[in-house]
């Protein structure tokens, strides 16, 4: 297992997700404030990370990047291009490229690239804010496996991890990144209908939340398919299956099926806007 805590970090482009990961890898207590120096177009940004953060900050994107052994883009994927076009004669093959950028292939980092650089890509999601994340990994053609695992073990630090083929990414993407705002959707309206059912807000909110964390616990830690485990849950006759049986005549299936292949699609696109 690669030490974490002898590399040095730069994050480039902290916004939201970049911010998410700094803050659940310090968590963790494996990687210092120390190690990390993070880069945003703005002073105030800047100001804002090392407030709440305690970490070293640079609107030099290059200064950051040479520097380091692990370079984390984390920037918009429209930005891309131009961020990399600026690090590509400053990035050598003894560091390594992790990307969280949406849309952005591998491929399309390494064409960028003057060297032989290694590039990990990964997809996480917010949830790994509070080390509750999902992370998608794949390796470009010049990573080689401990790069991979090098990549597992960060993210590791803040959820479960998946090393997949890159083809799935934009479906990964569509699930696993945009899935926390549709789950957020469903705790909402959970406890919407608690209220309507005569519950405290703050009671009905708190029981749908702990009961959609507890489902998806049982999906992980039975391995059985969510169809046995509703099954279990749904007794004859019983209220369970009169809830089901709306829930059918509301589309909430297919509404949910759609969200994420629309999602999906939207994911393949977004280098373009």
């Amino acid at each position: 297992m690669p030490a974490l805590n002898s590399k040095k970090f730069a994050f480039i482009g902290a916004g939201k997700m970049g911010e998410t990961l700094i803050k659940g890898i310090l968590a963790s207590s494996e990687v210092k404030n120390e190690q990390i120096v993070a880069t945003a177009r703005h002073e105030k940004r800047l100001g804002q990370l090392r407030e709440r953060l305690k970490i070293s900050t640079t609107l030099n994107n290059i200064e950051a990047a040479e520097s380091a052994d692990v370079v984390l883009l984390c920037v918009k994927p429209q930005a891309a291009a131009g961020i990399l076009a600026e690090l590509q004669s400053v990035l050598k093959p003894n560091q390594v490229v992790i990307s969280i950028v949406a849309s952005v292939t591998t491929g399309l980092i390494e064409d960028k690239l003057l060297n032989k650089v290694p590039v990990v890509r990964a997809m996480p999601n917010t949830p790994s804010l509070v080390g509750a994340g999902m992370t998608a990994i794949c390796g470009g053609k010049f990573s080689e496996k401990r790069h991979v695992t090098l990549t597992e073990n960060i993210f590791n630090l803040i959820g479960r991890t998946i090393v997949l083929d890159e083809n799935y990414f934009d479906s990964v993407t569509g699930l696993s990144a945009s899935g926390p705002a549709f789950i957020y959707i469903i705790i909402e309206s959970l406890a919407e209908g608690g209220v309507k059912a005569g519950l405290p807000r703050d009671v009905a909110t708190e029981l749908a939340a702990q009961t959609c964390l507890g489902a998806a616990k049982m999906v992980i830690d039975t391995q059985e398919h969510p169809a046995v485990l509703k099954d279990n849950v749904t007794t004859p006759a019983g209220c369970t299956i009169d809830g089901i049986l709306k829930l059918e005549e509301g589309g909430l299936r297919v509404t949910l099926i759609k969200a994420i292949v629309e999602a999906a699609k939207r994911a393949k696109s977004l280098i373009n806007d």
